[in-house]
């Protein structure tokens, strides 16, 4: 399928997407591993969302930056080791008791989901150039989402680079850059949206109607990644797995998004499905 519509193609044909954050990790089971996006894929996931790591000799890892202690365990920064030193590592789990998993390439990861499914890759601007060229190494431009804050210097290389990939800022707050993207040579399929406040601008009615009279398709992230810090207003995960999903998920919906990144898959997945 061409990359231009490939994301909208999937809203047609299921309507609310959903991005499993990090895939699905529980248990003995990581983040950010194989078998926790395949847990994701099995559960209902549309798009598995990733993060991407440099190693000190310039590989791609599958892993968020400057999570090491939390995840491995090891007071550590993967930047300033070789992909041999990293291949030793393991991740731990839930309680920090250490796992048989090991940190993930990019490449193995691109591989082995190749086909299957749309992806985003988060913090791919770490490195953006390496990343267009492992997305084009695997030739899975019609399958990549590459999000990006909305500043110049990485606008500049997708435009040099990947103007046929799908590309969607992180807008947050205050939109500064759509006017920009809409004369630049670049495949501006949609944006994330990210607001505090339930009365922001970002999810007015005039705003998000400007944004789908032009086809472009809207990502919010109802995920809780720190409770100081909200990425919906007051409509997240904790809320609808704590027994209001309409007032969370429901009112996200209700305002015209069309993709939740979420960590409650399968919760979010069955209520989608029984909302029809």
């Amino acid at each position: 399928m061409n990359q231009q519509n490939a994301l909208a193609q999937a809203i047609r044909n299921k309507g609310i997407l959903i991005a499993a954050h990090r895939g699905v990790a529980a248990g003995n089971v990581p983040c950010n591993t194989l078998p926790a996006f395949e847990a994701a894929l099995r559960q209902g996931a549309d798009i598995l969302e990733l993060d991407i790591a440099l190693t000190g000799d310039g590989n791609l890892l599958v892993f968020h930056p400057g999570k090491e202690k939390q995840h491995l365990g090891k007071d550590i920064h993967l930047e300033e080791l070789t992909l041999e030193e990293i291949a030793q590592l393991r991740y731990t789990n839930v309680d920090r008791d250490p796992t048989d998993y090991g940190i993930l390439t990019l490449d193995a990861f691109l591989e082995t989901f190749k086909n299957r499914c749309l992806i985003n890759l988060d913090h791919g601007w770490e490195d953006i150039r390496k990343t267009i060229e492992a997305v084009r190494r695997h030739d899975m431009e019609d399958q990549i989402l590459l999000k990006a804050p909305d500043k110049e210097k990485y606008i500049s290389v997708i435009e040099e680079l990947a103007p046929d990939m799908m590309y969607m800022p992180i807008i947050k707050e205050k939109d500064t850059v759509t006017q920009m993207l809409e004369s630049r040579n670049i495949n501006y399929v949609g944006a994330e949206l990210v607001f505090a406040q339930d009365d922001s601008y970002l999810v007015s009615e005039e705003y998000i109607r400007s944004h789908k009279e032009k086809g472009r398709v809207l990502w919010c992230n109802p995920l809780v990644y720190y409770y100081k810090s909200q990425l919906t207003g007051g409509h997240n995960d904790d809320i609808a797995v704590s027994g209001d999903p309409e007032h969370s998920w429901g009112w996200l919906i209700d305002k015209g998004f069309d993709i939740l990144q979420t960590d409650w898959t399968m919760f979010l997945r069955h209520f989608i499905d029984n909302r029809k």
